[in-house]
């Protein structure tokens, strides 16, 4: 299954998801070589082709993600841009946004300085340390009449839980509030589906679980929200209507400004059909299992704590990634030994999910991240935990 031609162990796709498939290089070098004009700029053939590949990244993205309207996706530079198109376009002065201590600084940061700027008004709802899980319960308890947006994660990208963003988002689409997903960590192995889980607004980036390129990512602004309610993040080029002296609200140039990322929104199309065509439930199952096994076989490291749900069953309420302590090494030196002397690579730290640690007790240094992929094997857990056994 592995394309991985180093030597080296690489455990750390909640980042980055890398090997990428060999048909995402040959699709950027193609698409380079032949068809690498500006779209939407000039009438020429290739330019056309470009606009044309945009089109049909849009639609397999938007069927991806269960959406109606390839026009409503937004292609983004990854995630974090994708979230600050939405928050800094949707919000408005007094608008009151829910979110959680589960998120990741892209979501955190953006909202925590407009909360500080007095624009917004902030709440972050709790979560239990043994389940890794918020109770929606607390988020309708939070509910004001100022309520614009409700704000969360899929998954915690330090614990790997699954968040009930279903429940969430029914719960939103009754009370009148604005539901986003952040499904970086979730796109590509587990289902999301815009309409039926009431989401309005969902950004993710192409690098993790979507096995595309970095620099890639996407908004998608469901049919649910009127445009009018927008304001343009960013304005200038689009190719069209260039007369217009503001941005024109037509989308999804509105909200797309200047020259996009063509070469990697190619890749990115590559790899949204590869994971299609490798079944996604599969992919889960399998990083699930090797999450699974280290669990199974970490409970022998007897100094070594895992963080978030444990158990026989605990894979089950994660994507693939978990995080631990090894009680006689900080994170970052457990971290440094793996990658000096095993060539394994793990993520010590917060995990840009400052929140999180405190919340879990591991505030200020964190913890170690251990986050298999599409093309990990059990034979790199199995080096991965003999690592463990040696160090600890």
């Amino acid at each position: 299954m592995s394309e991985n031609s180093h030597n080296v162990i690489y455990l750390d796709n909640a980042a980055t998801s890398w090997p990428k498939p060999a048909i995402v290089g040959e699709a950027m070098s193609h698409f380079l070589a032949q068809e690498a004009a500006n779209p939407g700029r000039a009438g020429h053939r290739m330019a056309i082709a470009a606009e044309k590949m945009l089109d049909s990244v849009r639609k397999t993205l938007t069927e991806f993600i269960g959406g109606t309207d390839l026009h409503r996706l937004v292609f983004a530079m990854n995630g974090t841009d994708a979230l600050n198109i939405a928050f800094k376009g949707f919000l408005r002065q007094g608008d009151h946004v829910i979110t959680t201590m589960l998120e990741h600084n892209s979501i955190s940061r953006p909202l925590q300085a407009m909360a500080d700027s007095s624009f917004i008004k902030l709440t972050r709802i709790d979560f239990s340390p043994q389940t890794g899980v918020i109770d929606p319960a607390d988020v309708a308890q939070a509910i004001t009449p100022q309520t614009r947006l409700i704000a969360m994660t899929h998954a915690s990208n330090v614990l790997g839980t699954i968040q009930p963003i279903s429940e969430v988002g029914k719960l939103a689409r009754e009370r009148g509030v604005r539901f986003l997903v952040d499904g970086a960590q979730t796109i590509g192995v587990l289902p999301i589906h815009v309409m039926d889980d009431c989401i309005d607004l969902l950004a993710f980036p192409g690098h993790k679980s979507l096995l595309g390129p970095t620099g890639t990512g996407g908004l998608y602004v469901n049919t649910s929200i009127n445009m009018d309610e927008f304001r343009a993040f960013r304005e200038g080029g689009t190719g069209g209507d260039s007369g217009s002296p503001t941005q024109p609200r037509l989308m999804p140039y509105f909200l797309e400004a200047g020259t996009p990322n063509t070469v990697g929104i190619c890749g990115l199309g590559a790899s949204t059909q590869y994971v299609a065509a490798h079944d996604p439930a599969k992919t889960l199952q399998h990083e699930r299992t090797l999450v699974q096994k280290f669990i199974d076989a970490a409970a022998e490291i007897k100094p070594l704590v895992i963080y978030g749900p444990v158990g026989s069953n605990a894979a089950a309420h994660r994507v693939g990634t978990i995080s631990f302590n090894l009680n006689s090494y900080s994170p970052q030196e457990l971290g440094a030994i793996l990658d000096d002397s095993f060539e394994i690579a793990v993520r010590p730290g917060l995990h840009c999910a400052p929140y999180t640690h405190k919340t879990l007790g591991t505030f200020p240094d964190g913890a170690v991240r251990v986050s298999p992929g599409h093309f990990s094997t059990s034979e790199q857990i199995d080096q991965l935990l003999a690592a463990l056994h040696e160090v600890g």
